[in-house]
């Protein structure tokens, strides 16, 4: 279901033949079969689900539509195959039978029942109905499953399904799987232009060829493309003007349309779209079909050459397009108003930086863009040059524009003229040096001295070369001083991430080995043997033996310092147990409060229910007649909810004072509804975890570690001020068991779920997970739980196997986790600093990202940097890889996830490429590539990226 929905959003529809649908009608029919009885299922009838839906189309009428029209279907497919012998000329007076696959055929009855959106009603029949068709142990009969089976099903019957054939169709919603092997297969041998290379992900490209005589076939509805013509995340919207006239055909009027100029990351494309296609006035049947899709066009500019801009006083102007191949294109006849120019404008400026306008418009003070002055030829003995010409500007004039790609090679190397007249259509198969000349005084000769040059072919030659020489000079010249300034840029920008100094993986001896059993006992005989920086070298290239992380882990966290004899250890080791001890003693004492009075609050909160119900019960009839129950029971569930997540606000309002003058401590009184008004002493400090209630000595003061002391003064029988810091002091340690307890549901939650498929996760080993979460949190409250901690525990339990060990650890280790948890501003830093490197390091991809939506916020790497990558590997490849982390930070970075995190998008960067990936897809396939990294090719690779930005700072 899950896959189906997200082919759904990002395909925007879904095959009726995807794989997706297949596997879910399978594994829907396996539900529906499984414990049905034999009397439903039918003695003698193959077809179990046939059965099954036709005794329940007899009082179910959906069902029986259903069978109606699956039977129609299994006749056919009947008539079909046992007329496949019949000769050929016999099948093609047929009429024309569905294609169904081998697979649809098998699950013919659910596939109907989905498509016809109706599969969810009659699987919810069947669970409602279930002891009639099923044994007890069927999942249908189940109370809790089969709801949930039925409910699963409304969202694949609530999409739409489409048998049509797309560009893509043989590739519909590969898997990240899929997607990897392909590369594998097609990567080193496919071309850039390949017909067999996957389209790009979610672009459902319009297909037409730009001469009018193809029809264009709508990609995957008339009516996306037409919405395709508007501003979307995918292209760029640079214009747009509805009413523009194109006469397709010599024959016929011309007609008006929406004129469309798009931009995406490769190419600039125009379309032109008849106005009955746009408001769908054709009619709904005949939209698909309707003539006037052979009248629009799509032509890429790439082809075109030459724009013929004609300008009459009367109407807007009207646009010619010639093409390479000298073809002209319909002319557009832009309505009144300067549409023209904003057309032109708008693409003058798309072309940029790579492509221009010959000759380009001029910028005017005050008016924006305007057509270029002309310039006329003066006779030569008039003593004057060229003369800009007196004509007034709203004078029509014709132009020739040329798109030009000065970095391109063409194969047209005139230069156009300015005026229309002198204008030749048939373009030059060669050049000659009069072309070549102007061409070399466009890129290299000022505008004043180009046109010049230009109208009398006799520029200098001497003047000519002298411009070359300096603006190759010049150019450079500023490229070099544009390179060294990037280069500081990015040694300012880059210089903080890694470490200056760059360590060698060879020297003084290979470290690819890792730290092996030999090494490390030689250390702990002789701690003078290695260096603490050796160790670490050995670790960060080649890792840590298996068989020594539970040695090796605390010294890498900073549970134990290199160097400490093993005296040292154990004074530490027991100086934590004892802490632990401790804080074990101080939360469990405070746990058994709260659930006494989370006890207390829901038997009170259950009486009132009871008794407001009872009090209730004739009003309600009267005022509902139609209602089975009130709405008061309701009302009272939902406070029981609200009891039982978060305290009530009146338990913070002031006490009366009960008989014997003294004040409740955080109670109120019995008849309020609420718990019970004994006081509740934790004594020692919770030390001792004894909890004691005290109903005869109201002055006892709770105390708690956690809670700061108020100073104590002589307490006097009744007297005001010891009645005030009783009170001030009963109100903080409500404080602390209302922010214990809503920390100490959401670990419960949490724990039970965390790794549950992992083998070391037993009932006892999830108990130990428990105990030093919650002691982690009752020494940081002011911090609290967040998700995500339980797996950053995880690992570090299964490694050590020791509470208190793993404890101090795990405290070690949130000292630089913390900061990523939306408490702490780390998280944006990487989102920055990611952002950086890929920029620098992979221009190409950056861009990518930058086009197809902008994803360089790099939000789809939050969970890689939240939990050092730990739900994207397995548990053996998590131990290697936060052992480097650990050891990094003094060997080459101590922001090395970035870089293992720039590594994982770099293994994959030819895939996100080739398919164009946008920023659902990226999450997609990082989401199903989850667990299948190859994490020494990750490690390999990140290191290697390390060096290249050590390099490229230290080289000055």
């Amino acid at each position: 279901v899950k896959q189906i929905m997200e082919e759904a959003v990002t395909r925007k529809f879904v095959h009726e033949d995807s794989s997706h649908i297949v596997s879910f009608c399978a594994a829907v029919e396996a539900c529906v079969l499984h414990g049905l009885k034999r009397r439903a299922a039918g003695f003698l009838r193959s077809n179990k689900i046939a059965a099954l839906f036709m005794k329940v189309g007899k009082s179910f009428v959906p069902a029986e539509e259903l069978c109606r029209k699956a039977q129609e279907l299994e006749q056919i497919i009947e008539t079909k195959r046992s007329q496949s012998l019949q000769s050929q000329d016999s099948l093609r007076k047929m009429p024309r039978l569905p294609s169904l696959t081998q697979q649809g055929v098998r699950n013919l009855w659910i596939r109907t029942a989905l498509f016809d959106k109706v599969l969810d009603k009659i699987v919810l029949y069947l669970v409602e109905n279930s002891s009639k068709y099923y044994e007890k142990e069927a999942v249908l009969m189940d109370p809790v499953d089969g709801p949930i089976l039925a409910s699963l099903l409304v969202g694949p019957c609530a999409l739409e399904y489409t048998k049509m054939k797309t560009a893509d169709h043989f590739w519909t919603d590969p898997s990240a799987d899929e997607l990897v092997q392909r590369h594998r297969i097609h990567g080193g041998h496919c071309r850039q232009d390949s017909p067999t290379k996957r389209p790009a992900l979610c672009i459902q490209k319009r297909h037409s060829s730009s001469s009018m005589d193809e029809r264009p076939s709508p990609s995957p509805s008339a009516r996306e493309y037409v919405e395709s013509l508007h501003q979307n995340s995918r292209v760029t919207l640079l214009f747009g003007k509805n009413n523009v006239l194109v006469q397709p055909r010599d024959d016929m009027e011309a007609i008006p349309g929406y004129l469309s100029l798009h931009q995406n990351a490769d190419l600039m494309t125009l379309k032109w779209t008849p106005n009955q296609l746009m408001n769908g006035s054709v009619g709904d049947l005949d939209y698909e079909r309707s003539v006037y899709w052979d009248y629009a066009m799509t032509i890429p500019l790439g082809e075109i050459v030459y724009l013929h801009c004609h300008q009459q006083v009367d109407s807007g102007g009207t646009v010619v397009l010639v093409s390479q191949d000298g073809i002209q294109r319909p002319p557009l006849r832009f309505p009144r108003g300067g549409h023209l120019l904003q057309f032109l404008s708008c693409l003058e400026n798309g072309l940029l930086p790579h492509g221009l306008l010959d000759p380009p418009l001029w910028s005017q003070r005050g008016k924006g863009k305007v057509f270029p002055k002309l310039r006329n030829r003066v006779p030569q003995g008039s003593g004057s040059s060229d003369s800009v010409s007196d004509k007034e500007e709203d004078e029509a004039t014709d132009y020739v524009f040329r798109i030009l790609f000065p970095n391109s090679q063409s194969e047209f190397g005139e230069i156009p003229s300015r005026e229309a007249n002198r204008y030749e259509q048939r373009p030059q198969a060669s050049l000659d040096c009069c072309s070549f000349m102007k061409m070399l005084l466009v890129c290299f000769l000022p505008e004043s001295e180009m046109l010049c040059a230009v109208s009398s072919c006799r520029a200098p030659l001497k003047l000519l070369c002298d411009n070359m020489k300096n603006q190759i000079i010049s150019r450079a010249f500023y490229g070099w001083l544009a390179y060294c300034r990037h280069l500081s840029t990015v040694r300012t920008h880059l210089s903080a991430l890694v470490n200056h100094a760059i360590v060698a993986p060879d020297v003084p001896r290979d470290a690819f080995k890792g730290l092996t059993t030999d090494v490390w006992q030689t250390f702990l005989q002789d701690c003078t043997a290695y260096e603490e920086k050796e160790l670490l070298r050995l670790v960060y290239f080649g890792g840590v033996d298996a068989s020594l992380r539970k040695e090796v882990w605390p010294f890498l966290l900073g549970h134990y310092q290199f160097g400490m004899s093993e005296a040292e250890r154990k004074e530490v080791d027991e100086q934590v147990r004892v802490c632990y001890q401790q804080t074990m003693r101080e939360w469990l004492g405070c746990e058994e409060i709260v659930r006494q009075r989370e006890k207390e609050q829901h038997a009170a909160a259950l009486a009132k229910c009871s008794s407001g119900a009872s009090m209730d019960s004739s009003s309600q009839k009267m005022i509902h007649h139609n209602s089975t129950v009130s709405n008061e029971v309701f009302e009272s569930v939902e406070e029981v909810d609200q009891i039982e997540t978060e305290p009530k606000s009146e338990e913070a309002k002031p006490v009366p004072k009960i008989p014997n003058g003294a004040l409740q401590n955080g109670t109120s009184s019995p008849d309020s509804g609420h718990p019970s008004s004994r006081n509740f002493s934790v004594t020692s400090g919770l030390s001792d975890g004894s909890l004691t209630e005290d109903s005869t000595a109201p002055d006892t003061i709770p105390r708690s570690a956690a809670v700061p002391q108020a100073p104590q003064s002589p307490v006097k029988p009744a007297g005001v001020e010891s009645e005030g810091l009783k009170g001030e002091m009963g109100s903080q340690v409500k404080e602390l068991l209302d922010l214990y307890t809503l920390n100490l549901h959401r670990i419960e939650k949490d724990v039970q779920r965390c790794d549950r498929n992992y083998w070391y996760f037993t009932p006892a080993n999830l108990e130990k997970l428990r105990n030093i979460m919650c002691s982690y949190i009752w020494r940081h409250l002011d911090i609290g739980y967040v998700q995500g901690m339980c797996d950053l525990l995880a690992p570090l339990l299964v490694i050590l196997d020791d509470e208190a060990m793993a404890f101090s650890c795990f405290t070690e280790l949130m000292k630089r986790m913390n900061q990523n948890f939306p408490h702490g501003g780390a998280m944006d830093t990487h989102f920055a600093n990611m952002r950086s490197l890929i920029q620098i390091l992979d221009s190409e991809l950056f861009e990518l990202m930058h086009q197809n939506g902008d994803y360089t916020h790099f939000y789809f790497c939050y969970r890689w940097f939240l939990l050092d990558f730990k739900r994207e590997l397995v548990y053996d490849d998590v131990f290697a890889v936060w052992e480097t982390i650990w050891a990094a930070k003094y060997v080459s970075s101590s922001h090395f996830v970035l870089f293992i995190a720039l590594a994982l998008v770099e293994i994959y960067r030819d895939i996100i490429l080739e398919n164009n990936m946008d920023f659902t897809d990226i999450i997609k396939f990082f989401n199903e590539m989850a667990e299948h990294h190859n994490i020494k090719k990750i490690l390999t690779m990140a290191r290697d990226l390390v060096c290249k930005v050590q390099i490229l700072i230290e080289n000055k």
